[in-house]
């Protein structure tokens, strides 16, 4: 687009159609995944005058649960198939719903290593896939039988790097025909199980911090990996090299990109640099933005504004992660307690802090908003503007007109261009045009 050609089109060429302002689902979600061994520990939560952990999590406004499950950890008991179970059933007797997580590995798996189960290990790739197929198909058989089917699926966690291998490999080129075949086999595992299931899991594909996500899905396009539902990323600022404005780009970027929906599936702030225990905690001042103050309430803001970030750039929502991995007399690994207990969302005395409740906030929602051009005959006709990050985007012919919808912040200005070709978007006019508050048809001249 030409900026230098801004032509403004509102009130004239805007028709409000009123769409339905919450006509697509938002994700307030949690990963409770250390709560049954936080309970067995001893861990005390308190909301009021609830003190049930999931039943907190729920009465505060968060509608989604994630847990992880290991293929074979012998090291503890939790994170686990009937671990997981438990955890499903006590959100959705909250009535919640649940993202399974599956990392894939006996251990963690995250974006600096995804070391293969140690069962599959000896396997051919053919053979792996076939393994990961098979688990991935049992586990959700398993759970459809006693009515704990997920509503979404991880493919893999924070899968930065190629998955099922033997040495941590961060900063290794990839195999992107293994690596296809792998997830490819996860995401068939999923069908297949869903195939006769009253619950059908969308299905998530996650890697960690937002520089890394668009690159690794343009390769994962090229090497053939289909049939996924949304984008997940993982944003911590202490391990990213952007701040939230890099987020919002990244956001908007890929799920336009791509056509997928987006989730901030993992973050975390810390409201204070005090420790409770001897572990040594993960997050702190070090890494703190400097619009959020380590606090309580500097916690509070941080989760309402990145969550408004996330709709404004056209996401559907975020998971916090691990907000209830409290101190206790228990160990890790590593040390007796938490790594984490000063990014949770309780206090040392187990009492719910203001970010509890950030479900509860005030947010601008999205409103649908679909921009028109007069069908004259041409062959196709092409879109882009500044909420698409740039990215191009094809417009579908529609009785007499080439459309396309996007959800978008009410009132807001915005500016868009389009063209009958792709590469004629370079030097389309730059149009200036306000969204509808209520949402609408914006016909563009």
């Amino acid at each position: 687009m030409k900026p230098k050609n801004l032509i403004s089109l509102l009130p004239a060429l805007v028709l409000a159609i009123g769409f339905p302002v919450h006509a697509r689902d938002y994700w307030f979600g949690a990963d409770l995944s250390y709560v049954n061994e936080m309970k067995d520990c001893g861990a005390r939560y308190s909301y009021g005058t609830q003190t049930d952990p999931y039943a907190i999590f729920a009465r505060s406004g968060h509608n989604l649960v994630r847990v992880r499950i290991w293929v074979d950890a012998k090291w503890t008991p939790y994170s686990n198939l009937a671990d997981v179970e438990k955890t499903i059933a006590a959100a959705k007797a909250q009535g919640q719903k649940v993202l399974l997580d599956f990392h894939y590995s006996d251990d963690w798996a995250d974006g600096g290593k995804q070391l293969v189960p140690a069962a599959w290990a000896g396997l051919s790739d053919d053979d792996q896939a076939k393994a990961l197929y098979q688990y991935t198909r049992d586990t959700l058989n398993t759970l459809k039988a006693k009515n704990l089917m997920p509503e979404m699926v991880q493919v893999g966690n924070e899968t930065n790097g190629e998955i099922l291998r033997t040495q941590p490999e961060e900063h290794v080129a990839i195999n992107w025909a293994r690596n296809a075949k792998l997830f490819n086999a996860g995401i068939k595992g999923v069908r297949d199980a869903s195939a006769d299931s009253t619950i059908k899991p969308e299905i998530m594909l996650h890697v960690a911090q937002p520089e890394n996500v668009e690159p690794w899905f343009e390769q994962a396009t090229k090497a053939g990996v289909t049939g996924y539902d949304i984008i997940g990323l993982s944003y911590y600022s202490k391990w990213s090299k952007e701040d939230f404005s890099g987020l919002s780009e990244t956001i908007r970027r890929v799920h336009y990109r791509f056509g997928k929906a987006v989730v901030v599936v993992e973050t975390g702030y810390a409201f204070t640099d005090d420790a409770a225990d001897s572990a040594h905690n993960l997050l702190g001042s070090d890494s703190a933005l400097k619009a959020y103050p380590v606090s309580p309430a500097g916690q509070a803001l941080y989760m309402h504004d990145i969550m408004q970030l996330t709709l404004d750039a056209g996401g559907q929502g975020v998971v916090y992660w691990e907000p209830a991995w409290v101190s206790t007399k228990c160990r890790t690994r590593w040390a007796q307690g938490s790594d984490w207990e000063n990014a949770a969302f309780f206090d040392y005395k187990g009492k719910a802090l203001p970010a509890m409740d950030w479900p509860k906030a005030s947010y601008v929602w999205p409103v649908e908003t679909r921009f028109a051009v007069a069908d004259k005959g041409q062959a196709a006709q092409y879109l882009s503007g500044d909420f698409t990050g740039g990215v191009p985007v094809a417009m579908l012919r529609e009785g007499g007109r080439f459309v396309y919808s996007a959800w978008l912040r009410p009132d807001s200005d915005i500016v868009v261009g389009h063209a009958e070709a792709e590469a004629g978007l370079d030097t389309a006019e730059a149009l200036q045009v306000k969204v509808p508050k209520t949402g609408g048809v914006i016909t563009l001249p």
